[in-house]
Formats: structure tokens, sequence, C-alpha cells
């Protein structure tokens, strides 16, 4: 009984996604729900005795935490000493709600619940937030939302081809090949036929303030771009470098587009270098 109760306790230290006979169980949940999760640990690392840094790695849309680049990742910050916690979305991957109602707002919901959970963990010391694409977007947003708190903010913050340009796409009434009205959107659209986004988010994008409420994030952050991205355009990272002055940087990766598959090595390196600073400082 008390080698499967240390069993248990250790599930639960270590984040893992435990499945019961009555369904999945979720140790965050966010608006919609429970989010499904992975923590990637340092080698050799003791949770019970040792401490590190941890980085909260969020996707972008119609996207999941085991999709590339958030493996890679997870995998190469673990190895310079940093663990990570990365999860899915509400309405993506394993966590629960419905694609359809998701909005830029829950999502923030969903990443601040995580940073809270990532906080409450004993093992944890100093906290960093990277987003790629819409995920960008939310990583901004919710460092600047825990700014305007007057509490803990993230040490460190990694924007790669942050897709604020969402907000340009649903004021002009195009959504990858989806087309709408903006000022009155259908009950939802379809991208490539099978994603479903709805009214909600179609009209609640055309009104956030992304780099209004990034602006209040005072801490180092690093934009990564590559030059051959067709998806997110530069001029949003140069927004976001414009936006956080010298406070960021902006490296544009030569060769890589937005799925971050041709030169993700340089990504992931430049990644793990701006962290081990910012938590070493």
């Amino acid at each position: 009984m008390m080698k499967h109760l240390r069993i248990l306790l250790g599930i639960l230290l270590l984040l893992t996604e435990t499945v019961s006979a009555g369904g999945r169980e979720y140790a965050v949940r966010g608006p919609q729900g429970g989010l499904a999760m992975k923590v990637t640990l340092p080698d050799g690392m003791d949770p019970q005795t040792q401490r590190c840094p941890m980085v909260i790695l969020m996707h972008g849309i119609f996207s999941s935490k085991d999709y590339n680049p958030m493996p890679a990742i997870a995998k190469s910050l673990a190895a310079s000493g940093i663990a990570s916690i990365r999860f899915d979305f509400n309405g993506h991957g394993k966590s629960e709600g419905r694609l359809q109602d998701m909005t830029v707002g829950l999502e923030i919901a969903d990443a601040l619940a995580v940073w809270e959970y990532a906080e409450s963990l004993p093992y944890v010391d100093g906290i960093g937030l990277l987003g790629h694409s819409q995920g960008g977007v939310i990583a901004s947003m919710a460092a600047g939302r825990l700014a305007g708190r007057g509490g803990d903010v993230p040490l460190g913050v990694v924007l790669v081809a942050p897709g604020s340009v969402i907000k340009e796409a649903c004021q002009g009434g195009k959504f990858f090949n989806a087309r709408f009205d903006p000022e009155d959107p259908p009950e939802f659209v379809r991208c490539w036929g099978v994603r479903k986004l709805g009214r909600e988010y179609l009209l609640s994008t055309q009104t956030l303030d992304i780099y209004g409420t990034a602006s209040a994030y005072q801490g180092r952050v690093c934009i990564l771009h590559g030059d051959k991205d067709s998806i997110v355009p530069m001029w949003c990272s140069e927004k976001y470098k414009e936006t956080y002055g010298d406070r960021a940087t902006l490296t544009v990766i030569a060769g890589e587009n937005h799925m971050i598959n041709r030169r993700r090595d340089e990504v992931i390196r430049q990644t793990v270098s701006f962290f081990k600073s910012v938590f070493e400082d």
C-alpha cells in the first residue's frame, strides 16, 4: 500500500499525465477544463532534494505540446539543467474543451493557470516563458498580465515567430484559407476544411491590444524569426522589438521557415543560450 502511495505522489510531483478508469486526470485546469501537460527534468535531477529553473512552452494554433519544435526544445533545455513544462491549450491535443470555443483570452488564462502551478512546485527556482506562433502572442501577453499584477514575473521570454498577425487576419476576414465577413462572422469557419474557429475568436481577436499588453513586461526578451516564414510576416517580430526596445533582441534565422524544421538546431541553440543567461544572472 505504501509503495503504491509513493509511486502516486511521485507521478503528481513530476506532472506526468495519468489516466484512470473514469478518464484522464489533470493537475491543472483552465476555463475550458483540464490541460494535458508534460514535464521534462534535467537528467539525474532529484526534485525532492534539488532545485532548477523551468520554462513553460506554448505551442501555436492547431498544434500541440508533442509537435515540433516543443519536444526538441524541452530535451535541449534539460541537457542544460533547465526543466520545462509543455502543455496543450484548451481544445488542442489531449486537453479538454472544443477548438471552436478557443479564444486568445482563454489561452492566456490557460497559460496563467500553468504559471501558478509551476510556481507552486518546490523544486522550481525561477520561471521563463517560450511561445511559438500564436503561442508567442500568448506568452507575450501573459508576461504582460503577470507584470500588471505586481507579483513574480518571468525571468525571460522567448518569442519564436510570434503570430501577432492573427489580429490583422481576423480584421481582414481571411484566416489561412477561410474567408468570412469580419463584422458579422458565422458561428464558425473551417480552416483547411477541418479546423473550426468560432465566431468569438474571429471577433475578439480583432480588438486585442497585443503590443500594449506585452509592453508591461520589463524583463529580457529574445525574438527569433526565420526569413523564409510564409505564415507569420517579419513585421510581427519587428513590431515586438519596437515595443520592447532595448529589453529585446531580434535574431533573423536565415533559411528557417515557420514550422522550425529547417534550422531547428540554430533556433534551439539561441533559445537555450538565452535562458541560461537569464537564469544565471
